[in-house]
């Protein structure tokens, strides 16, 4: 779904501000990253562009904030804008453009073309999912999964105060799936926190984490020092991975190389 904030006839932007990762390395790769003037904290990749200011606070804005750049196009995840401040942005000239993301192939495909609509280059975001397209089923034709596909239980970490596992229909369950593993957890839906009870009932065979998650805990010796860590295959076997958190859940123009990259360390460790 895309939601455009104003009836107006759609033309290239000059000046964009992206509040999202996603939308961040999807505009520069349809040619507009030069014309990004701003982006949100989760924005690394490519490298340029996690150098320009960030208008996010812990992935929170202000019209303010915003408006500061003059920019003519802010395109933003659903749901993360208010209303309030997709009016004043309104209000200031400046058009606003939500889009959903879905974590799925056509979903990253979708994503890849209404983009492309927001930067009135359809036909060129045509062009671009149909080569992301070709990259993801040549890397799905690639995955080897051995005699059975690992489970794997994802953990977003922010130190020891915040903690969370990923379940089924989120971002992590869905790139697990498609680089040949399985979810270690099925009892429930998006996010939930974690606890030593449900680590140690899902048994995963592999802990996956991102690097900065990973980092906050101390690394792969702090997650083994956990409580009911050691009791898990995991565990035992030290088979922690961790991986950049915006090529895991970007589901865009580069989810053929997540899908490469989390299959090679799953088959690799």
């Amino acid at each position: 779904m895309i939601a455009w904030c104003l009836g107006l006839y759609a033309t290239a932007p000059k000046r964009i501000i992206t509040l999202s990762a996603a939308l961040s390395e999807t505009t520069d790769a349809l040619g507009f990253g030069k014309n990004i003037v701003a982006v949100d904290i989760t924005t690394a990749y490519p490298l340029y562009l996690s150098k320009l200011t960030k208008v996010s606070n812990n992935r929170s804005v202000s019209a303010e904030a915003l408006i500061a750049f003059a920019p003519d196009l802010v395109l933003a995840p659903e749901g993360t804008v208010s209303k309030e401040i997709q009016y004043q942005l309104k209000s200031a000239g400046i058009r606003f453009v939500s889009i959903k993301q879905d974590y799925s192939v056509n979903g990253a495909l979708k994503f890849i073309r209404q983009v492309a609509e927001a930067l009135d280059v359809a036909p060129k975001g045509e062009s671009l999912a149909k080569q992301t397209e070709l990259k993801i089923k040549q890397a799905q034709a690639l995955i080897k999964t051995g005699n059975k596909p690992a489970k794997i239980l994802f953990i977003y970490a922010r130190g020891t105060g915040v903690m969370m596992v990923a379940g089924k229909k989120s971002s992590l369950d869905a790139i697990i799936g498609l680089s040949g593993g399985k979810n270690a957890i099925n009892e429930f839906e998006d996010f939930k926190p974690y606890t030593t009870e449900a680590l140690v009932k899902a048994n995963p065979d592999v802990i996956l984490m991102f690097d900065f998650g990973l980092t906050s805990l101390g690394g792969v010796n702090g997650i083994l020092k956990m409580p009911g860590v050691g009791q898990t295959a995991a565990g035992k076997n030290k088979r922690i991975i961790q991986m950049d958190s915006g090529l895991l859940t970007g589901f865009s123009v580069r989810l053929d190389q997540a899908i490469t990259a989390l299959n090679g360390k799953l088959i690799g460790i």
